[in-house]
């Protein structure tokens, strides 16, 4: 299951599992059918709104009664925000933790009697804001970021006792439409929506035996975090 992934990261991801044989539903806000130009032979495109709870099980049922079994979660729809913690609204503050932090954790719920039986495994995409700020712009996204990173590592030690690994990707600037504001010359060196997909897959076919807790990922070397 891949959640947001009918563009971006998301559909990269999505891509490069059905490549490697992979049986992938994706969960999209968009329908029930996949973008144009992203058809792929035997993905399951089920709706799913994470401001919906009804639909995330919906969408849980709907895998299980097309695959059997779910041998992986990967959360990675999300929305972005550039206000300040003291710019941000209540609203926009509950909006952006609903998208990006408690969904993840309802979808984790339902799914997890199933990943439970497999040994599955939960990927989290966060991001290197959850990890360091640099400025007050797009601090409400690094406070849902970082939050999402610690529900990772949440799951990681729920899952101890069933071997449910859980492992949390920090991606830096990647080269999606949340970075056209990014100058051309530097946009042409940014991490590739199609680089953190290979690190998603890699992840995904590590056997049980292999815990990872996270992985940044930047264009760049970063000084610190």
């Amino acid at each position: 299951m891949v959640s947001g992934g009918a563009r971006g990261i998301g559909l990269a991801i999505v891509r490069e599992l059905a490549a490697a044989g992979w049986q992938v539903s994706v969960g999209a806000r968009s329908a029930a059918e996949p973008p144009s130009g992203a058809f792929l032979p035997g993905v399951l495109w089920q709706p799913y709104d994470a401001t919906d709870p009804a639909s995330e099980v919906r969408w849980v049922q709907a895998t299980l009664a097309r695959f059997g079994r779910i041998d992986a979660l990967v959360h990675n729809a999300g929305i972005l925000s550039n206000h300040s913690v003291l710019q941000a609204t209540g609203e926009e503050f509950d909006r952006v933790f609903e998208v990006n932090v408690k969904s993840p954790m309802r979808l984790t719920q339902q799914a997890w009697p199933a990943l439970s039986s497999t040994e599955g495994k939960v990927v989290v995409m966060s991001s290197l804001a959850a990890k360091r700020v640099r400025a007050p712009e797009g601090t409400l996204y690094g406070m849902s970021k970082a939050a999402v990173l610690s529900l990772a590592h949440a799951l990681r030690h729920c899952g101890a006792e069933a071997r449910v690994r859980c492992t949390a990707i920090c991606p830096g600037f990647t080269d999606t439409d949340m970075a056209t504001h990014v100058p051309a010359e530097q946009r042409a060196r940014l991490t590739r929506p199609e680089d953190l997909a290979r690190i998603v897959r890699l992840v995904l076919e590590l056997p049980a035996s292999a815990s990872v807790a996270e992985i940044p990922v930047s264009w760049c070397v970063e000084p610190s975090y």
